[in-house]
C-alpha cells in the first residue's frame, strides 16, 4: 500500500526549522526506529553533506536515523535497501537532473508501490507529481526529462500564494498557473499553501496541516477550495 507524506514547505519565519511538519512526520513514520535515506540533490546553496546533517538533526529528534543517498556508490541499491525515503526541497530542476542522471525514477516508484514510506517537501513534493511543470524554481540546469514519479493524479504548485507586491509588474502565481492550464487543460492542478501537506494512504488522499484550504484550479475558472480531511481527486473533473 502506498504511503506518501508531501509537504508544501519545511520552514516558516520565526519558527525552528521543520517545526510545523515534525508532528506529521512523527505520526507518519510511527514509533519503530527507522533508517531514512535522504535525497539532498535539490540542495544548491549548501553541500549535500551539510543538508543531510541538518535533516539528520530533525529526524533524530523524532527517533529516526538518516543517511544521505550521495554517500553510496550505488544510489539505486540504496533506494532498494532503505526503510523509508525523504526527498528534500531546494531547486527542483537540479533535483530532477540528478534523479534522471542516476535513473532513479522507476526504482523509487517500485519501492513506493511496495509500501516504502516516501516523504517530500517543496521540490520533493513536486517530484511525486507526473511532471516538473508547476515548480516555482528557476531552471538553473537542464534535466534529461521533466518526468516525475506520477504518484499523484494531479500537478502541485507548492508554496502557493497569489500575493502580489505593490509596484511590481510581474505576473502573479495565478497568472503563471493559468498559462500552464492553457497548454494542459485536462491536467488537474492544485495550489498547496504553506503549512499544508497531502498524505496518500493507498488510494486515499488527505489534506492536513494548520487549517489551510487547498486550491484546485479549473480551466474554466471555477476554482475549488478543498478543506482539510479526505478528498477525492476523481471528483474534480477537468
Amino acid at each position: 500500500m502506498r504511503n506518501l507524506l508531501l509537504l508544501s514547505n519545511s520552514s516558516i519565519p520565526n519558527e525552528p526549522y521543520f517545526n510545523w511538519g515534525k508532528p506529521f512526520v512523527k505520526q507518519f513514520l510511527g514509533s519503530n526506529r527507522l533508517k531514512v535515506l535522504f535525497v539532498p540533490y535539490a540542495g544548491v546553496s549548501m553541500s549535500w553533506d551539510e543538508y543531510t546533517k541538518t535533516i539528520s538533526m530533525v529526524y533524530n529528534e523524532l527517533g529516526h536515523d538518516v543517511v544521505g543517498i550521495h554517500e553510496f556508490d550505488d544510489p539505486k541499491k540504496a533506494v532498494r535497501d532503505c526503510a523509508a525515503l525523504a526527498v528534500g526541497g531546494g531547486n527542483t530542476f537540479r533535483l530532477f537532473e540528478k534523479l534522471h542522471e542516476f535513473d532513479l525514477i522507476d526504482t523509487i516508484n517500485h519501492r513506493i508501490n511496495e509500501g516504502m514510506p516516501y516523504m517530500g517537501w517543496s521540490a520533493g513534493t513536486n517530484t511525486a507529481c507526473p511532471y516538473l511543470f508547476t515548480t516555482n524554481d528557476m531552471p538553473i540546469v537542464q534535466p534529461k526529462s521533466f518526468k516525475g514519479l506520477g504518484q499523484l493524479p494531479f500537478q502541485v504548485n507548492v508554496h502557493y500564494t497569489n500575493a502580489s507586491i505593490a509596484g511590481h509588474g510581474g505576473e502573479t502565481r495565478d497568472i503563471r498557473l493559468a498559462e500552464f492550464q492553457v497548454l494542459h487543460p485536462k491536467t488537474n492542478l492544485v495550489g498547496l499553501r504553506e503549512c499544508s501537506l497531502i498524505e496518500v494512504s493507498g488510494d486515499k488522499y488527505f489534506l492536513k496541516g494548520r487549517g489551510n484550504t487547498m486550491k484546485v484550479f479549473k480551466a474554466d475558472g471555477n476554482h475549488l477550495e478543498i478543506h482539510e480531511g479526505e478528498f477525492n481527486p476523481s471528483s474534480w473533473g477537468f
